[in-house]
């Protein structure tokens, strides 16, 4: 078969004969040759495979710059690629959707003049780091608990990880004080991360790069807004059910959800600390953002993976269950972690929400 005017391609691949034009300039897909005397470019059937891939993966929104990467990309690779931007499509579809469900919450009780039944509810809270079994003799953990404010992090082992996760905290701060209504909590906490992530850059030398995991709680009457980045966790214990409101931003997490590793081969793996986001590493920040409604009852837990990963789920929900103090409850599954061994430094944050 003989090349193909930019027509036929075009109708061949789907695309138009514009975009191919385009990818032309940007050096995505070039012609196979250009008529001399009238500057017609023509394709060679081969390219279709090329070209449709090209569709496809603007069908999903991929940005340009990012096709050119996979398509450079062998298959295998180009595959775990695409599963890693649909990933973040999906969380930032699914962020965007819970904004949305919560303005239009906001915007019909304040069209109704409907007052807000759990505003005044109260909080309860407790916060302890612990910096774990020898050899450990340093704590790059750090917990906060205030009335609005809750939060962990984890800054990596070595030197600058303390200063990383002391940075962190210290860009949320400032929240703590803050008057604002429930509707501008995301944005607050959006800002916020960014000025985390900042902080945590300016620690970088050229001999390291310190990180920091993440996760907090901005709080407004009934309103919570969660922000989280890394493998440290946020849990609400409600009703008698303990559920995980994070999910972990780990190597060994992706491979879960690709099917490649299960919940036990990951718990044991070598690279389960392997981190794919922290603020100051990498790629600029990419924080997990959700809001939720609070309700009497509630009880929060925050942990870094010096907690969760050495204590079971179970044992987690029944000192959360049974221990109604939160300072005890803190100490008590702090104590859990020792006696799993604690190999790692410990953080921990307890909040009840209660009647007010």
């Amino acid at each position: 078969m003989g090349l193909l005017t930019i027509g036929v391609f075009a109708h061949a691949c789907r695309l138009t004969p514009k975009a191919l034009r385009l990818y032309d300039e940007l050096g995505l897909l070039s012609p196979a040759a250009v008529d001399a005397e009238t500057g017609y470019r023509l394709y060679d059937p081969d390219q279709l495979d090329h070209a449709r891939l090209i569709a496809r993966l603007r069908s999903i929104g991929m940005p340009l710059a990012e096709i050119r990467t996979v398509c450079g990309l062998p298959p295998a690779d180009a595959a775990e690629a695409v599963t890693a931007y649909w990933q973040q499509v999906t969380a930032d579809t699914a962020a965007r959707a819970q904004l949305a469900a919560f303005l239009v919450e906001h915007l019909s009780r304040r069209s109704t003049a409907m007052p807000d039944t759990t505003a005044a509810l109260g909080i309860r809270y407790a916060a302890a780091t612990d910096i774990g079994a020898p050899p450990r003799d340093t704590n790059e953990d750090i917990a906060y608990a205030g009335d609005r404010l809750l939060a962990v992090a984890d800054g990596t082992r070595g030197p600058g990880g303390a200063a990383a996760s002391a940075a962190a905290l210290d860009a949320l701060i400032p929240l703590q004080l803050a008057t604002a209504p429930a509707a501008e909590l995301l944005t607050m906490l959006t800002e916020a991360i960014t000025a985390a992530d900042t902080a945590v850059r300016r620690l970088s030398t050229d001999d390291q790069q310190p990180a920091t995991t993440l996760t907090a709680i901005l709080r407004s009457g009934s309103q919570l807004a969660l922000v989280h980045v890394g493998d440290t966790r946020a849990y609400l214990l409600r009703g008698g059910e303990l559920f995980q409101l994070t999910q972990d931003h780990s190597w060994v997490q992706t491979q879960i959800d690709q099917g490649r590793l299960s919940s036990a081969e990951a718990a044991a793996h070598p690279q389960r600390a392997m981190l794919v986001r922290a603020l100051g590493g990498g790629q600029p920040v990419e924080a997990d953002l959700a809001l939720r409604t609070a309700l009497p009852g509630d009880r929060y837990l925050l942990c870094s993976d010096g907690l969760w990963a050495v204590v079971p789920r179970a044992a987690l929900h029944e000192t959360l269950t049974t221990v109604p103090d939160p300072e005890q409850a803190v100490r008590e599954l702090i104590a859990l972690a020792h006696a799993a061994g604690a190999p790692d430094n410990i953080a921990c944050v307890i909040a009840d929400i209660d009647a007010g």
